[in-house]
């Protein structure tokens, strides 16, 4: 899982990619490809 400063990049990665809010961090995630996790916060 990558730590970034921008999640709008990262979701343009694929087209899969989803962000989402979980305990007052935001995260990109992505079931059909993993190495796309990201973490922001």
């Amino acid at each position: 899982m990558k730590i970034v400063n921008s999640l709008k990049t990262l979701k343009k990665r694929d087209k899969n990619c989803r962000v989402v809010r979980r305990r007052g961090r935001v995260f990109v995630i992505n079931k059909a490809n993993p190495r796309f996790k990201a973490r922001q916060g």
